[in-house]
């Protein structure tokens, strides 16, 4: 054999070794053969032959033989990272511990295991909950008046709120054995999804109470006694709730809330001598908060007196209090952006309470940051993300609409290449976030608690709802500006900041959350070595770190050889499961996954503790990894809806606009390294041709687009779940109906162009000619009443609010559409 052929096959047998991450017999059998082979195959001398053996052996033994490694290698190791590992709050450690990792530790491994992706089984939603969405939130729906709600009487109607009790809204989480609708998921995000495509300040009144609490943490934490008292009467509606977690000085820095209580004994209802606790607290923000009847309340406790023990600070603490109790101010109205959902401050001045108002009784005392972590998944991974996608597809449907009957310079404005990009946007990104929606809502039905994922979901689908509805006002225009009845736009794109800051302000959350927990909650090792290098155990720690530390350098360089591999091949030798058109997306997936896995892992190594306050870099790596998941949730939906062919435009457009960002994020981390040298070089490691992808293709822009601006399956698909009212009483409803007529009208304009090209008819705007067009015979009577009938709808649509002086105050009667001139189009015509 030649010997250039010899020392190939021993290279790749070392790279396929690394890349499949050989336990450590492979490899001493691997070297010794090869090593026994070479010998045999080349006759050498004694010292030549010698020679490899003396290095291979020794290193072959101090590689495998555990109590030899860990005394020569690892554990001088561990003594050094211990000492310089940063401090670890005991807040930082609550939040760390909360809550589990899920399909974020495959994206994570750098390798992720796609088939177990699309065989987590969906329950989807049971006949029970289809008939509370079909029925009472379809009722819901109709009878809100959103121009109403937040022009007129900055509140929900009455009769609404007696409507939202009697039909379990606020119980849809809480079980039936307490009198709750015991809803999944899946069946919540659905419910506040479709009230947000009519009314988000209905949709936020509906989604606090489901969310953060306090039913949730009852749920988790509450006595007996608690969820029995408490729970059946929030199911009825008969309580309202608020949780106050937000104060003047502790907003994103919520664990460093300055309300104090103060372990002591008082009278208490004419009980003498009543341990409990004495309150202080400021609150803003807090939703529901001005109509609450019960307050959960994140205060930190303090025991001065040693009344439960030798410690004084006892940490965040949560209770559960009754508005009316002596001491408690509950604060007039904030005004959120012209939302009318009740939202205000409180206050609270020497409020005693009994310990047994103490969510979980005395026993959960110190651990309220834990419990808030473990319970603000569902905000961040149910309702905002469901706020956000409602709004999407409203915009996806209304905005595609009016775009296919607006007309400038004699066209639909659709057909304008630069609305098309807008459309094409909205689309994708619709399509983008219902599919991150449902696949984190089936993670939650599953049992998971996967506080990073919830993280990454909040972000991204505010941050894309952002993008939209800037997108979906560019398209409409003044249509989009005017407030009043018609606008359906308006309230939802003055609502993106509040979306934005809330359940974590985005900056914070990009910057520090999502890779900064991820990275100790999903990668498969550090968390572990971080714990090892800590442990007071010296022998159990060191057997820990020894074990953590050499599994991280196989997996490590595993992702290192498989990066260059992919990076030559372009990742099309990748083995993926799924549909044709979906394994060459999967395959440039898995490539990028192994590419953030190891730039992850080496700028971790690099910074270290440090990362957290590295935000440029952490906030890049968050970036690729919330697309990481985004693109997968497109995979999966892709998949679960039969991997239909009207669909294709939006997965490869969703696809395309993820890869390129997680592309990107790398790239600028990568850039930005603190090493520029080894940033340079993992740059041509991994992408050794340059970077190779781009965003959306103008024929994928195209055909999204058209997918928006005509009726068709994918279409329905894609915004399936909102309200869709009929008739012309209601904006959206004008949008479809005129759609429909310009259908239905397409085909005798065609004929009347046909005929102008012909010289039969005179040149100009088809649609002025569709009376001459039937006196010249070109069109029956039917398709000139279809085109007539097509511009009066249109019109309908293209009309705005307007208001007398005294109506725009508070007079939603006081709007005059003009319908005079509606009917002159016709006439005119």
């Amino acid at each position: 054999m030649p010997l250039m052929l010899e020392v190939v096959i021993g290279a790749a047998l070392v790279w396929w070794l690394l890349s499949l991450r050989a336990p450590g017999w492979a490899w001493i059998l691997a070297v010794l053969g090869y090593l026994a082979y070479w010998d045999w195959a080349h006759a050498t001398g004694p010292v030549a032959a010698t020679l490899p053996w003396l290095v291979a052996v020794p290193l072959l033994a101090l590689l495998n033989v555990a109590p030899l490694r860990r005394r020569l290698i690892s554990n001088r190791i561990r003594h050094l990272l211990a000492a310089h590992l940063p401090p670890v709050s005991a807040t930082e450690r609550e939040a760390l511990e909360a809550g589990s990792v899920w399909w974020d530790a495959e994206l994570f491994s750098g390798r992720p295991r796609w088939r177990q992706l699309f065989q987590y089984q969906d329950p989807g939603l049971s006949a029970e909950e289809r008939a509370f969405i079909e029925g009472p939130v379809e009722t819901l729906c109709q009878r809100l008046d959103d121009w109403d709600i937040t022009h007129n009487r900055l509140d929900l109607p009455p009769d609404v709120w007696d409507f939202l009790k009697q039909e379990g809204f606020f119980g849809m989480i809480i079980p039936r054995q307490y009198g709750g609708l015991d809803f999944s998921a899946r069946a919540h995000s659905e419910v506040v999804m479709k009230i947000a495509s009519r009314s988000i300040s209905a949709a936020v009144t509906v989604m606090v109470p489901n969310s953060l609490g306090p039913a949730k943490l009852l749920l988790h934490y509450g006595t007996e006694a608690q969820k029995s008292h408490y729970l059946p009467r929030l199911a009825r509606g008969e309580e309202i709730p608020c949780f106050a977690l937000t104060g003047p000085e502790a907003g994103s820095d919520a664990a460093s809330i300055p309300d104090r209580g103060v372990v002591c004994r008082a009278e208490f209802q004419g009980r003498p001598d009543v341990l409990g606790i004495r309150l202080n607290w400021e609150k803003r923000y807090i939703t529901l908060g001005p109509v609450a009847t019960v307050l959960g309340l994140a205060f930190r406790l303090y025991d001065p007196e040693h009344l439960l023990g030798e410690e004084e600070d006892l940490g965040i603490t949560l209770a559960l209090i009754p508005t009316d109790t002596p001491g408690i101010e509950i604060g007039n109205r904030h005004f959120p952006l012209n939302m009318a959902f009740q939202n205000g401050p409180n206050r609270g001045h020497d409020v005693f309470i009994p310990m047994d108002w103490l969510i979980g009784g005395p026993e959960f005392i110190g651990r309220g940051w834990t419990m808030l972590m473990e319970c603000l998944a569902d905000g961040r991974g149910i309702s905002l993300p469901a706020l956000a996608t409602g709004a999407g597809k409203l915009a996806s449907r209304a905005v595609g609409g009016y775009a296919a009957v607006r007309r400038q310079f004699k066209l639909p404005i659709g057909r304008f290449e630069g609305v098309r990009e807008a459309l094409a946007r909205i689309a994708g990104h619709t399509y983008l976030m219902d599919a991150g929606r449902c696949l984190t809502t089936l993670g939650l039905d599953l049992g998971e608690h996967p506080s990073v994922i919830s993280a990454i979901l909040k972000y991204q689908l505010t941050e894309h709802m952002r993008q939209t509805l800037n997108d979906a006002m560019d398209v409409v225009g003044g249509a989009g500006i005017c407030l009043g009845p018609r606008n359906y736009l308006g309230r939802a794109y003055e609502a993106v900041p509040i979306s934005i800051t809330v359940e974590g302000a985005n900056i914070l959350t990009r910057s520090l959350i999502v890779f900064g927990q991820g990275a100790l909650r999903c990668h498969p090792y550090l968390r572990e070595e971080v714990e090892a290098a800590l442990d007071t155990d010296p022998d159990r720690g060191q057997r820990r770190f020894d074990r953590a530390l050499f599994g991280h350098l196989r997996w490590g360089l595993a992702n290192a050889t498989r990066g260059l591999w992919q990076g030559l091949t372009g990742g099309r030798l990748i083995r993926v499961p799924g549909a044709p058109a979906l394994r060459p997306e999967l395959r440039r997936l898995s490539r990028l996954s192994t590419a953030f896995a190891l730039v992850a892992d080496v700028t971790l190594g690099l910074v270290g503790g440090d990362i957290k306050r590295r935000e440029h870099l952490s906030g890049r790596l968050a970036d690729a990894l919330g697309h990481l998941y985004l693109a997968s949730a497109v995979a999966r939906r892709f998949a679960d809806q039969g991997a239909p062919e009207e669909d294709r435009p939006l997965l490869h457009y969703a696809m395309r606009h993820c890869q390129y960002h997680i592309q990107q994020a790398l790239d600028g981390t990568l850039r930005n390294f603190p090493l520029p040298w080894l940033g340079w070089l993992l740059r041509r490691w991994l992408f050794p041709f340059g970077l190779p992808l781009a965003p959306p293709s103008d024929r994928q822009v195209e055909a999204v687009a058209d997918i928006l601006l005509a009726p068709g399956a994918a279409r329905d698909r894609l915004t399936a779940g909102i309200h869709l009212p009929s008739g012309r009483d209601q904006p959206l409803g004008r949008i479809e109906e005129a759609l429909q007529l310009a259908t239905r009208a397409a085909p005798a304009l065609r004929a009347i162009r046909q005929a102008q090209h012909q010289g039969i008819l005179p040149q100009g705007d088809p649609e002025t000619l569709f009376q001459l067009a039937q006196d010249q015979g070109v069109i029956d009577a039917a398709a000139a009443a279809a085109i007539q009938a097509a511009l009066i709808a249109r019109r309908q649509v293209i009309e705005v609010d307007e208001f007398t002086p005294e109506g725009l105050r508070k007079e939603a009667t006081a709007c005059n559409p003009t319908n005079s001139s509606l009917e002159a189009v016709g006439q005119s015509t």
